[in-house]
């Protein structure tokens, strides 16, 4: 998948549209943030939520 992104970029770049790449560099972007975004959103254990005092007595245990 990286490779082909890659070719996508260096063949905008040769062929000097620079505002088709400028175009396509902020469209990668904003899938990167969203990305971060969803992952933000999402519980980190699917086990259900943890209290702090659930986390001190494991962490102190």
């Amino acid at each position: 998948m990286i490779k082909y992104f890659r070719k996508i970029r260096q063949k905008l770049l040769a062929e000097g549209k620079t505002g088709a790449y400028v175009k396509y560099a902020l469209g990668e972007i904003v899938l990167v943030v969203i990305g971060i975004l969803i992952v933000h959103r999402t519980p980190f254990s699917l086990k259900g939520p943890r209290t702090i005092q659930s986390v001190h007595k494991d962490y102190y245990e």
